[in-house]
């Protein structure tokens, strides 16, 4: 999907083109993202190109009728929709990725209690002189 302004390209020379929203949302498997970190620099790529979208369109907004501001404004808003919910799904998949991080160090400090008393004392020691150095 492309920007689509009725006098065509801006004079910046500036690409407005956006990807399809199959390709913002990325593929999905069970709930999650596949191939997350590639989701997430589509998401950003997206954003900047929605920037500059905007950004042509505020400089062209004299030129276009009423009826081209509402058409261009409606397209903006279904763009920011689908980047909305990409990074919904982004953040929900870290925060999965969180709790289960907590939960394994959890089993880890239940099943270990003692080497895991001594690991946090020797971090503890080691950010302790870090921190005394400066």
């Amino acid at each position: 999907m492309s920007a689509n302004f009725p006098s065509g390209k801006p004079e910046n020379g500036a690409d407005t083109s956006v990807r399809s929203s199959a390709q913002s949302t990325g593929s999905y498997e069970a709930g999650r993202p596949v191939n997350r970190p590639a989701h997430a620099e589509n998401l950003r790529q997206e954003l900047g190109n929605l920037k500059n979208d905007l950004d042509v369109l505020l400089q062209r907004a004299g030129d276009l009728s009423e009826r081209e501001l509402s058409e261009a404004y409606a397209r903006m808003m279904t763009k920011f929709s689908s980047m909305r919910f990409a990074a919904k799904g982004i953040a929900a998949e870290a925060g999965r990725q969180l709790n289960q991080g907590v939960d394994i160090t959890s089993d880890y400090v239940k099943a270990r209690p003692l080497q895991s008393v001594a690991i946090s004392a020797g971090v503890g020691i080691v950010l302790g002189m870090l921190m005394t150095r400066r």
